[in-house]
């Protein structure tokens, strides 16, 4: 059997590669074709295209400044799979692109079945589309235990197979204590996130050491180009020291820290470090969110816990004023810092434990053999 994936995010190319891990165990004759990052390539061999590096953006206006890439790179998924003829589509993540694929390729009539792994959180800005997606996707992979209900409710098959990030994180861990005078800095992993997030932190970094000179601070940089960008924001002899691949240490290190949102809020929340969430996009894209996003809290330790266990500091809320007050609250008030870790444990055991690609490739196999793919229209 052959399936193709289709991943278009850093983090979706790591969970690509542990289903195709945990795929080949179940079926060594598995073919896997697509488009993904460098692990999945590495798995799947030298025709699998890694894309990876054009591919992850973030945002209505860089998605829009890149029109004519993302055009052809569909009509390209389009005609490859049209030629390839797979057992199924894997899509991982990237809602933008993988809904419009599912949605075309249902057009198309072709017989596969299409599977979402990584479900795309229409829940949060426009829960009409779950009935609609269940006209071109046969199965979705749920990594949060309240998405199935969500999608059950509206005929979409869904099965919760856990966060795949906790069988990666498991393994990351050490024996460390926690430096009382460290603040760990983690402003995203794309250069715009940077640009926008970073010298937020920096100056709210500057005015922790004017209170406390004995505090240091570590950033976790995703690549060693994102840490030369860093490193330029810095002014001379800033007391912050970049690292490039020790997001994992830093939090089982660090006393407190200061993470833009995304997936990192929850490696925090698994590893206990107490934070503030920091995010700050292109405002065209943070107008155009606001008019369709639909929950209470941006960051997802808080939409597991349906309440604020971390502070948000979002667009023009996040101040260096307001979020030095709420990282020296979790330096100094212990029962505020116990009340967050335990509240992080509770979150983090929602998550479903280790084994989440064993389980989300035991259904894509179950899945296959039900026979041909829904003809809902």
């Amino acid at each position: 059997m052959t399936i193709y994936f289709v991943a278009g995010e850093v983090s979706a190319d790591n969970h690509g590669a542990a289903l195709m891990r945990s795929l080949r165990v179940l079926d060594p004759e598995l073919k896997f074709i697509g488009r993904g990052g460098p692990q999945m390539q590495q798995i799947a061999g030298a025709q699998f295209k890694n894309w990876i590096g054009d591919a992850a953006v973030l945002g209505l206006w860089e998605v829009l400044r890149k029109y004519g890439y993302f055009r052809e790179q569909f009509r390209q998924t389009l005609n490859e799979i049209q030629e390839s003829k797979p057992d199924a589509v894997v899509l991982i993540d990237y809602p933008g692109f993988n809904l419009r694929l599912a949605r075309a390729l249902r057009r198309q009539w072709q017989r596969h079945k299409t599977i979402y792994y990584i479900s795309p959180q229409v829940w949060a800005w426009n829960r009409g589309r779950i009935k609609r997606m269940a006209h071109f996707i046969d199965l979705v992979l749920c990594i949060f235990p309240f998405e199935t209900d969500l999608y059950a409710a509206s005929g979409l098959r869904a099965v919760f197979v856990g966060h795949p990030m906790i069988e990666r994180l498991e393994t990351q861990k050490i024996d460390a204590h926690r430096d009382q005078n460290l603040i760990g800095l983690f402003p995203g992993s794309r250069s715009r996130e940077v640009r926008k997030i970073f010298p937020v932190m920096i100056e709210a970094a500057r005015r922790l050491l004017q209170l406390n000179p004995t505090l240091h601070f570590q950033v976790a940089a995703a690549s060693e180009e994102l840490a030369r960008e860093m490193s330029e924001q810095l002014a001379d002899g800033q007391a912050i020291k970049i690292t490039v691949g020790q997001t994992a240490t830093i939090m089982q290190r660090a006393f407190a820290g200061m993470v833009a949102s995304g997936s990192a809020t929850l490696e925090a929340a698994y590893f206990g470090m107490p934070f503030v969430l920091i995010y700050k996009v292109a405002w065209p894209t943070y107008v155009a969110a606001r008019l369709v996003v639909n929950v209470d809290f941006l960051g997802m330790p808080n939409l597991l816990a349906a309440k604020e266990v971390v502070p948000e500091f979002i667009q023009h809320e996040a101040k260096p004023d307001a979020i030095v007050k709420a990282v020296r609250l979790l330096m100094e008030d212990s029962p505020a810092r116990d009340r967050m870790i335990s509240d992080f444990d509770a979150i983090t055991s929602k998550l479903g434990g280790t084994s989440a690609s064993e389980r989300a490739a035991q259904a894509i196999l179950e899945e296959l053999q039900t026979g041909a793919p829904s003809t809902t229209r």
